[in-house]
């Protein structure tokens, strides 16, 4: 085990490096207007100061050297234009724990659904149940998400009563995000479960426990599940966290003042600082999510062999 994880962590970490250096080189050659907050106003040679005091001047690899080791020690950066001379870090504490419950509540609720959803349509095979859960599965998937974002916010806050204006300490401000976020999520794990757990049930085993006496439902939930779940699972870390920091387009519209939305704002903006510490974020989120993910998988399958290399991904 602390072999496999040791190879994992490695892996990861040098995974990490290489988007993180390519991130940074990438955002050099964005124009250097998102660099000054007046920079119309300035003359060529306050132009070239300016780049020179922010070491932007340096070869490239020194940047890249400087950069890791600002990193290291919890540096991102400060804000250029969104909020002029404040620490990229110091903006983004603001913004996490909003992107946090909302990605919390959400993710909640995905596999509070999504989960017995595909293990009845599962149980239930072909039957109302079934035909109406994959009628679901089938209009998430086919009609884009932003239409369907938007008729739940026209037609929600009517319902609700609630305004357009996002008010954080109000509890049925969260509900229509909340529900929105989390009915990608539902038709995921929903589909997936029940594919996964019908394959398992035309399995010799199940065949096996059926003639042994147990009932069909028995053998659905105690064994047939619990199978099935195992390959969803490596899926749920990362899902959990690309929740957890936000959703660029329903944070946008509702307004809701988190991560998603701020990064939306410091495209606009050209914030380059900003840009690169909310993008950074992304990376490292989307790499953990794929560690934990292995992880899971291994703790929950002990077939899963952990020193070969059929047991990587």
């Amino acid at each position: 085990m602390l072999k496999y994880l040791g190879k994992r962590i490695a892996r990861s970490f040098l995974t990490l490096i290489i988007i993180l250096t390519a991130v940074f080189c990438l955002l050099r050659l964005m124009p250097i207007e998102g660099y000054f907050q007046n920079f119309d106003k300035m003359t060529p040679q306050q132009i070239q100061v300016g780049l020179k005091e922010m070491g932007l001047t340096d070869p490239l690899p020194v940047q890249v050297i400087r950069f890791f080791k600002d990193l290291l020690q919890g540096d991102l950066g400060v804000s250029r234009i969104y909020r002029s001379n404040v620490p990229v870090s110091d903006i983004l504490k603001d913004k996490v724990p909003v992107s946090v419950k909302l990605g919390v509540w959400s993710m909640a609720l995905s596999l509070l659904v999504g989960l017995p959803m595909g293990a009845l349509m599962a149980r239930y095979k072909y039957r109302w149940f079934d035909k109406i859960g994959t009628l679901f599965i089938v209009c998430i998937q086919a009609v884009p998400a932003a239409v369907y974002f938007l008729y739940i916010q026209l037609y929600g806050t009517k319902l609700m009563g609630v305004g357009l204006l996002f008010q954080i300490n109000d509890p049925k401000y969260w509900v229509l995000p909340v529900l929105s976020m989390s009915l990608g999520n539902i038709a995921f794990y929903g589909m997936w479960l029940r594919r996964y757990m019908v394959d398992e049930s035309n399995k010799d085993y199940v065949k096996l426990a059926k003639a042994k006496g147990m009932s069909e439902g028995g053998v659905m939930f105690k064994h047939i599940f619990r199978n099935a779940f195992v390959p969803l699972a490596q899926y749920i870390p990362t899902a959990f966290l690309n929740t957890v920091i936000g959703s660029i387009y329903i944070e946008s519209l509702y307004s809701i003042p988190g991560m998603g939305g701020l990064l939306v704002t410091v495209i606009k903006k050209h914030d380059n600082t900003m840009v690169q510490g909310i993008v950074l974020l992304y990376a490292c989120v989307g790499v953990l999510g794929l560690l934990l993910g292995d992880l899971l998988m291994v703790l929950l399958d002990p077939r899963i062999s952990l020193g070969k290399k059929e047991g990587d991904r």
